[in-house]
């Protein structure tokens, strides 16, 4: 029996493994699922703390032309779900007609955002707040301190388990991706949203996300009201951008199946 595949990608500040329970449940449902992770990713997060080369002089182009490397290698399309940049990098391949479906789950923001649709006090993302210059530092390298993790990304959950996700799977992130993010001049920062032909497309947002305002997640989905390809928006009312790795996780990732399975995208592959 073939099976569909599913390519997790991760955002800035995790760790490939913190998709290891999104992984399980996807592959005890009968779907492939891979979890590459961005480029020369050590396993860890202990080796990936330690041997933070891997990251310097990562920015938004070469991590989405990885995944596109990725996606192309498959003999079927995957599904693909993407958190934070992860959701911004599926949101790219799909709009150019790889994978078969999409989920971009609290997703950067694109570059042709419509900033009239946005609220007064909206500034690029959270990013901008917990990244000034003053914190990117000499070594190519941006980290997310434990206070500022719990402060914008896992704000919606209480001090003890921000601080066990923090443990379990905070890393730094690349400065070179976090300056394309802010200022949103990589070439990827984009998407073909008026393809008509694409697959379906769901955004997912917290309603109480500090890093990518569900504000900023509704205008993205507005941009998506000219085609005729499906898209759609799933709100989650009083969770953070941790959404996809704190005790909540299991709740989005049944809405994810079922509308995989609503879009006639099950875990066998239909027959040629």
């Amino acid at each position: 029996m073939n099976r569909t595949p599913v390519v997790l990608i991760h955002g800035a500040w995790l760790h490939r493994s913190s998709w290891d329970s999104w992984a399980a449940l996807l592959t005890d449902q009968g779907f492939e699922v891979s979890v590459p992770g961005w480029p020369a990713e050590p396993v860890t997060v202990g080796e990936a703390r330690r041997e933070s080369g891997w990251l310097r002089g990562l920015g938004l182009d070469a991590l989405t032309d990885h995944y596109e490397r990725i996606v192309r290698s498959f003999d079927h399309p995957p599904v693909l779900i993407g958190h934070s940049v992860g959701g911004l990098i599926a949101q790219h391949l799909i709009g150019t007609n790889l994978g078969r479906a999409a989920v971009a789950i609290a997703p950067l923001p694109l570059d042709d955002l419509p900033l009239n649709d946005l609220p007064p006090t909206y500034s690029t993302t959270g990013l901008d707040a917990l990244s000034g210059d003053e914190q990117l530092g000499e070594d190519g390298l941006v980290p997310l301190p434990d206070h500022q993790f719990r402060q914008v990304f896992a704000s919606a959950v209480s001090a003890e388990e921000s601080a066990l996700i923090f443990e379990r799977y905070a890393v730094s992130s690349p400065r070179r991706l976090i300056t394309d993010l802010r200022g949103c001049n990589a070439a990827r920062a984009t998407a073909d949203i008026g393809n008509t032909v694409r697959g379906p497309l769901l955004l997912i947002s917290g309603q109480e996300d500090r890093i990518v305002a569900d504000s900023v997640t509704r205008v993205v989905y507005k941009l998506y009201g000219d085609s005729v390809a499906v898209s759609n928006l799933k709100q989650f009312a009083d969770r953070g951008h941790s959404l996809v790795v704190d005790s909540g996780w299991h709740a989005v990732a049944d809405y994810v199946l079922c509308w995989l399975a609503d879009h006639g995208i099950r875990p066998e592959l239909p027959a040629d």
